[in-house]
């Protein structure tokens, strides 16, 4: 597999760029080295930036988080988060999924995700008798982000009283400041052992790029590319979604094959996933 140092080689071949944001853009504390000046050259050339995240929370609440990370608005045109598309369809009721679920539901997540049930979509309850699905965002500040075990008793008096499982961030595991901590997905493994229903939303579901190519102003797919560090939702997405991809080796990829990894293994990794990124970056540089 071709290692390209950054993005200036491709930039031209493209005129969308979908970037994943924990491990693409920045580590969750502050953006990756370059990554301003990389996101400045391709405006400068009329590209359209489009950040597609996992996060469990609305777009506005990503936006916000990057702005304390001294992200310029005006390197990007726009986010979608699983969390959005999340609080759209509590909102619509559209999908045949969402239409049958009712009002109530248990959180499992933190204060800092209820951005997905505001404006009334849903209602909290705690008790698991007198809920319609589970919502989950992802660990809580009180069990904690390292290990989906302290959550099996919830999830277990959930799967008790047959509560559909809302997972609004398919991701099982992201870096965030250089350390490894599960996501919501590693809850709805767990859920799913229990023999539940789960839906998941976000990548690597092809629906959750529609609103994305939207923002890059509906732009022809083979001219639009998107990169992330994780095969198995931002590579696969990208696929699924008739998207070029670019494996990032920042993030995720660097936790689990090395600052330096041999083309090589990314290849057979690759294909073990079953995604055909058209090279790997070393970095969101330029």
């Amino acid at each position: 597999m071709e290692i390209l140092e950054g993005i200036a080689p491709i930039a031209d071949r493209y005129d969308g760029y979908v970037l994943d944001l924990w491990g693409v853009v920045h580590d969750g504390r502050k953006p990756y080295p370059g990554v301003p000046e990389a996101l400045a050259e391709l405006k400068s050339r009329g590209k359209a930036i489009c950040f597609l995240t996992n996060a469990p929370r609305r777009a506005w609440v990503v936006g916000q988080m990057l702005d304390r990370m001294g992200l310029d608005r005006a390197l990007y045109d726009g986010i979608m988060s699983s969390g959005e598309a999340s609080w759209r369809m509590l909102h619509d009721r559209k999908h045949a999924w969402f239409a049958k679920l009712g009002h109530r539901c248990i959180h499992i997540g933190p204060e800092r995700d209820l951005s997905v049930v505001e404006d009334g979509v849903a209602e909290i309850v705690s008790d698991p008798s007198e809920a319609d699905f589970l919502l989950n965002t992802g660990p809580d500040d009180r069990l904690g982000p390292t290990s989906a075990e302290p959550y099996r008793p919830i999830l277990e008096a959930c799967a008790r009283a047959n509560l559909p499982m809302v997972c609004v961030n398919p991701d099982r595991a992201v870096m965030v400041g250089g350390r490894k901590v599960i996501c919501a997905g590693a809850l709805a493994d767990i859920y799913l052992e229990l023999g539940q229903a789960v839906m998941e939303i976000g990548k690597p579901d092809p629906a959750v790029y529609e609103p994305v190519l939207e923002v890059l102003g509906h732009p022809a797919r083979h001219r639009v590319i998107a990169i992330g560090d994780t095969p198995h939702t931002d590579l696969a997405g990208a696929q699924a979604a008739g998207l070029d991809a670019l494996w990032a080796l920042t993030g995720l990829a660097a936790e689990a094959h090395g600052d330096n990894p041999a083309p090589e293994r990314l290849a057979e990794v690759a294909h073990e996933e079953g995604v055909r990124p058209i090279a790997a970056l070393r970095s969101l540089r330029w």
